[in-house]
């Protein structure tokens, strides 16, 4: 399977400035490029090389390689925007939406990500340093650090280029390693379900509840300051939310990770599988008041099943999804299904057979149940091939 491992660089300021200048001199002969597949309708890797190849070398003074992978990235931005316009992500064909996405040519920010490939690139592991091409020559010995976990990997697994990014002023190498599977358990004694919600962003069948008032007071909190920016909307405003925007996200991506770690852990100790909702359009489903409808919204789930799947899929325990449909309103023991189950948000009280539990474990049995049904009838385990490891 395929993992990232992103390592940061720690270059001197005149390091800093070589980066600085390359990234942008690729950025803008990719954006040159793009104009010249949008008026020469060229999409295709070799097409676009004729008619831009020559000129990339000669007005940015980018080397083979680095020419080479511009093209390659204006190509792969096209493909990505046809298959966007193709599943409606832009709307429908005839909207103004549609048409400004696909009127005009693909625009690379000046600090978008170039991708290096080992000839442009080399790792010095015990050092922690990397030798690496800029337009003002070869830079050597730029030190990198990381967590310990993360370079062990990187050392061992690493394959295919990396890519080169700045965000928020500091850099950094975002390296595809190709990670052995472990052997995955074909005979999984049982399921630990795992229901997502709102309240409890997790809780699993096992009565674990992964949440909390202080979680759920800094989501609160930072709904009202997102809120209070957006309404003010000066320029300070604008910057601070964007400031603001990273932080919340990289705080929501760090409670998902521990999160996801401990359910895999529970189920890989026992020997069981994981059982999730499929929540695939979940956001059109869902008819939630207006402030739940804000509090859904800002927390990404389909992040957090995706970490749950990929460090499953590592450590061999299978998943399965099965139809979220009625698993709050139906009872874990009769199986009846009914609304007036739930009495309150947390509360389940089941109006045959008097069955009471809280609302959200009622919900992990049920999704325990279906998840083994799905799996004895032949499911087979999924999880995405490229994941971020933060």
């Amino acid at each position: 399977m395929k993992l990232v491992v992103r390592v940061k660089l720690l270059p001197t300021p005149v390091q800093a400035a070589a980066l600085e200048t390359t990234l942008h001199a690729c950025n803008e002969a990719a954006t040159w490029a793009a104009e010249v597949a949008f008026e020469e309708n060229a999409r295709r890797v070799l097409e676009l090389r004729k008619h831009t190849y020559a000129e990339i070398r000669a007005r940015w003074g980018l080397g083979a390689q680095a020419a080479q992978h511009a093209i390659k990235k204006t190509c792969d931005a096209y493909t990505t925007l046809k298959a966007n316009l193709r599943n409606g992500r832009y709307g429908r064909p005839g909207t103004k939406r549609h048409a400004r996405a696909s009127g005009k040519p693909v625009v690379f920010r000046p600090q978008a990500a170039q991708p290096y490939d080992d000839r442009m690139l080399s790792w010095q592991h015990e050092q922690q340093t990397v030798s690496i091409w800029t337009t003002a020559g070869r830079l050597k010995g730029v030190a990198f650090t990381g967590q310990a976990g993360q370079l062990a990997v990187l050392a061992v697994h690493r394959r295919g280029e990396s890519d080169l990014v700045c965000q928020g002023g500091k850099w950094f190498l975002i390296a595809t390693c190709e990670i052995p599977e472990a052997a995955p358990n074909t005979h999984p004694a049982d399921f630990l379900g795992v229901d997502l919600g709102i309240v409890n962003i997790a809780a699993t069948s096992d009565g674990e509840r992964h949440c909390g008032r202080q979680i759920n007071r800094k989501r609160e909190s930072d709904r009202k300051l997102r809120s209070k920016l957006q309404k003010k909307n000066t320029k300070s405003a604008r910057r601070r939310a964007k400031r603001h925007a990273g932080k919340e996200a990289r705080r929501a991506k760090d409670i998902n990770h521990k999160i996801s770690k401990g359910i895999v852990a529970e189920a890989e100790r026992t020997g069981r599988g994981g059982a999730l909702e499929d929540l695939g359009g979940i956001r059109e489903r869902a008819r939630l008041r207006k402030p739940q409808r804000t509090t859904l919204h800002s927390w990404p789930f389909a992040q957090l099943g995706s970490f749950i799947a990929y460090k499953a899929k590592r450590a061999g325990v299978p998943v399965v999804y099965v139809d979220p449909a009625y698993t709050s309103q139906e009872c874990s023991q009769c199986h009846h299904t009914a609304r007036g189950n739930r009495p309150a948000q947390a509360v389940f009280s089941c109006r045959v057979c008097g069955f009471v539990e809280h609302a959200d474990h009622n919900a992990t049995h049920n999704i325990r149940q279906r998840g083994w049904m799905v799996w004895v009838c032949g499911a087979q385990s999924t999880a995405p091939e490229l994941t971020l490891i933060a």
